[in-house]
């Protein structure tokens, strides 16, 4: 089974998928974690992703579908995946078109998590992160026990800097400009599924289940 997970920015995209993973058995291909981690080695082409990335602005396409290509190549992915943060572009989506045919692979669900904005905004703007064992938190509804301290190292805990207020609305803008039109490509292949992204994650999960089978169905 081959997924795409959509959704604006705090959608809970990231909650969903970790479930699915450890449910469903996929692979969780997140392009944000890729570029995170290639940023934290300071590669080439991390040193390039956070001059993007920190002003809330797309990846270039080319670096992006580099590292996607490469990651549906690798044994894990043989037996399906899950897509997390790509295809962003109606443009991504066709190069990914062409990827899936050359690999002899196809989509079979998108699932997309709807949220409003001043939803979304309060969700990242309050998302804090540990600097040492990166457990995420959240000053409305997962506090640590001491402020500025994770419970589980006693890391201090800081604030991404794509998560500021004004780099997010400006991220759920690039959102609703360039990944929206992404909803009708995929309707007009009868992939879509939309889910109510707002409730909470096991609420939300329960919808992923019967769009994709219950766990008890599965091997």
């Amino acid at each position: 089974m081959n997924l795409l997970i959509m959704g604006p920015p705090g959608a809970g995209k990231g909650s969903q998928a970790e479930l699915i993973k450890k449910y469903y058995h996929l692979p969780h291909i997140s392009t944000g974690d890729m570029f995170r981690e290639a940023i934290s080695k300071k590669t080439a082409t991390g040193i390039l992703a956070k001059s993007f990335i920190d002003k809330g602005n797309l990846v270039p396409d080319e670096v992006t579908i580099a590292l996607v290509r490469g990651r549906l190549q690798e044994d894990d992915c043989k037996t399906g995946f899950l897509l997390d943060g790509f295809p962003r572009t109606i443009a991504q989506a066709e190069m990914l078109e062409e990827i899936l045919k050359e690999l002899q692979m196809k989509i079979d669900h998108v699932i997309n998590l709807q949220v409003n904005d001043d939803i979304l905004i309060k969700r990242i703007s309050g998302r804090r992160i540990c600097k040492e064992c990166n457990a995420p938190y959240h000053q409305i509804s997962k506090q640590p026990k001491v402020e500025g301290k994770c419970d589980l190292c006693g890391g201090d805990l800081y604030q991404r800097p794509d998560d500021n207020e004004e780099v997010v609305k400006n991220r759920i803008a690039v959102y609703n400009a360039q990944t929206q039109p992404l909803l009708n490509f995929y309707r007009t292949r009868n992939l879509l599924k939309n889910i109510d992204g707002t409730k909470s994650i096991e609420a939300t999960f329960n919808e992923v289940q019967m769009i994709l089978g219950g766990i008890n169905d599965l091997n």
